[in-house]
């Protein structure tokens, strides 16, 4: 953005200096603001619908309250690109999601502004209750405002967490940016009129002193109280579609039009005041101001780098990732299968199965950001004799844990886990490294765990665990393939095998995954330097193959184990408990993995170097336990 298109912006260096600003301002900075963000995204990638659409929103809260005393809960973060720039970040926000940049997500650490770290979606409710609580306790009269919205409203997370705040009178302000369905104007103008009136100061002390004076009626004075709260709730149910938060113990406030400034700071100062649980229905455009992000929000919500002018992406060609192929390996096991369904988490197009979606429509299942359910529900479909295949990233698979163990794993029923995003994923940080899913899923007894070397093992994988009948998990990494020659023929592994790519008497690599084919590249550079070791790709961390990794071992004698996963319960781990039962007992071992720590945000290949899981790690582990030998 050109420094002449943001000299509003310029100024902005926190909350403080928004507060300064008039209304048609604020109007012209959130322009600014949009300028910038679509700028960076286009580069660095990232959330981009999302956070177009909430820009006003973020505006006004910053405007209207006291941040950072005040405090603001953004759920998911996808929306929170506005309120990283005006709270101290606008200087270094084109390091946007790059290694040591700023974080993708609100994060603690990051800013006194961000009051709650987040990423993963519908915990803003909870969580705010937990502050507003927190309050109470320990003393305080600042304000909590939780922003929900971008389909975190589907998870039952969500309805915990309004059960519980809205049960318990504590003042707690819900915002819900509704970006999925459209207002009229007249009953946009309709409604921000009403709520006014009945948010505003006047209104409340008036409704208290009626109903406080029908009270001391004698005889009929709390029957006229009932009839006239009943008067109100038809009312308000003729015109707002409130009635369900309104019976969960909140004040109802809404439909409020988005991206009226104006609006939004009257109806806000107006809220600010009142007491107890408030929700309010705040209707935006995703994708506002940039007209390809309008038109197809949903490609634009998380995108990587793209060309402003077009829309297009930065990065074209090259052979298809691993969610393609999975797609299109699902489709051809539906077809060959009648009873083969599909399930995702409200990712539809992130796992690959748009396409499935359309062809068979029946046969497909999207349960929302419901992972619990999604889960519980292929159980359900698994004991009636359908062959279900789960699809969803390995970071959002944790939130299914208890299902996966109880309803899927103590059945021993047929439920196929497809862990897209599996190890390192990148510039989404922290709460979305795929780097916990073998240690989680590994000690559950009946479960077959995979991992495949490239897009064409992964084919078979995946039809190896649909026959199976029995749980099985298949976890593959974010990004391209290799461009490895597909089968045209499917083919079964056996369980529990895995296989020797390279000879060598040196040492062996035991790698899975895709840490495969960086052992291999390792491997001829050893070679080079007259350094002969095996390389195997072992497919399964559960089970090992037990007798050909402690054959290799035995021989060689060094051993490297390399896996994208914790080491702390992972692969490795599974290879040293193996040893140990076995009475193995190599001369040297390194296990190369991510130590007792949370990854940040970077490029896969940053990342990959940094913790030493790319061809120069495996080469400098390799020689550690060539060392002295």
């Amino acid at each position: 953005m050109m420094e002449n298109d943001a000299l509003l912006l310029a100024k902005i260096d926190s909350p403080e200096d928004l507060r300064q600003l008039s209304v048609e301002e604020l109007d012209a900075l959130a322009e600014e603001i949009r300028r910038l963000i679509i700028s960076t995204v286009a580069s660095n990638g990232g959330h981009l619908a999302p956070s177009l659409g909430a820009v006003e929103l973020a505006l006004v809260l910053h405007y209207v309250f006291d941040t950072p005393s005040d405090k603001i809960i953004w759920d998911v973060g996808h929306q929170a690109y506005a309120h990283k720039i005006i709270t101290g970040r606008r200087d270094t926000f084109g390091t946007l999601r790059k290694l040591g940049g700023v974080a993708p997500f609100p994060r603690r650490e990051e800013s006194p502004y961000d009051a709650f770290g987040v990423g993963h979606s519908s915990t803003s409710i909870s969580a705010g209750s937990g502050i507003a609580e927190a309050r109470c306790i320990i003393g305080g009269d600042y304000k909590v405002v939780c922003v929900i919205g971008d389909g975190s409203m589907t998870s039952g997370l969500a309805y915990e967490g309004l059960n519980w705040s809205g049960d318990r009178e504590k003042d707690l302000i819900i915002v819900l940016n509704d970006n999925e369905m459209s207002i009229s104007p007249n009953v946009g103008a309709m409604s921000s009129y009403l709520n006014r009136i009945m948010t505003g100061q006047h209104f409340v002390k008036m409704k208290a002193g009626i109903l406080n004076f029908l009270r001391t009626i004698p005889g009929v004075g709390e029957q006229m109280v009932r009839i006239t709260k009943q008067a109100e709730e038809s009312l308000k149910a003729f015109i707002v579609p409130g009635m369900l938060f309104e019976e969960m113990g909140f004040r109802y406030v809404g439909p409020l039009e988005g991206h009226r400034i104006d609006y939004l700071i009257k109806n806000f100062r107006n809220i600010k005041t009142l007491k107890g649980p408030v929700l309010v229905h705040v209707v935006t455009k995703k994708g506002k101001g940039y007209a390809f992000a309008e038109n197809d929000p949903s490609s634009f919500h998380g995108i990587g780098p793209f060309y402003i002018d077009t829309g297009k992406p930065l990065a074209t060609g090259g052979p298809p990732s691993y969610t393609d192929i999975f797609g299109r390996i699902m489709i051809r096991l539906a077809e060959e299968n009648p009873s083969v369904v599909a399930i995702t988490a409200a990712m539809s197009s992130g796992t690959g199965l748009d396409e499935f979606s359309r062809r068979f429509p029946q046969r497909f299942y999207d349960v929302g950001i419901a992972e619990q359910h999604g889960v519980a529900f292929a159980a359900g479909l698994a004991a009636e004799g359908v062959v279900p295949v789960v699809a969803i990233y390995s970071t959002f698979l944790q939130r299914a844990y208890d299902q996966v163990l109880h309803d899927v794993c103590l059945q021993n029923l047929p439920v196929t886990f497809a862990l897209d995003r599996a190890g390192i994923v990148g510039e989404d940080g922290a709460t979305h490294q795929g780097l916990f899913d073998l240690a989680y899923l590994r000690s559950i007894p009946n479960l077959v765990v995979m991992a495949p070397k490239d897009e064409n093992e992964l084919q078979h994988m995946l039809f190896t665990a649909v026959s199976l009948g029995g749980p099985a998990a298949v976890r593959y990494p974010r990004g391209r393939g290799l461009g490895v020659p597909i089968d045209e023929r499917l083919k079964k592994i056996d369980i529990g095998r895995g296989e020797v790519l390279r000879e060598g008497s040196d040492a062996v690599a035991l790698a899975i995954g895709s840490t495969v084919y960086p052992a291999l590249e390792a491997a001829e550079r050893l070679a080079a330097e007259g350094i002969e070791i095996a390389v195997v790709n072992c497919r399964f961390v559960k089970p090992l193959d037990e007798e050909l990794l402690c054959r290799w071992a035995l021989e060689s004698g060094r051993v490297v184990t390399a896996e994208e996963n914790v080491l702390m319960g992972g692969f490795g781990s599974a290879v040293l408990e193996l040893f140990q039962e076995r009475g193995v007992a190599p001369t040297r071992m390194v296990r190369l993995g991510i130590d007792d720590r949370f990854v940040e945000h970077g490029s896969q290949k940053e990342l990959r170097r940094r913790y030493g899981l790319d061809a120069d790690g495996i080469y400098r582990a390799v020689m550690t336990v060539m060392d002295g030998a």
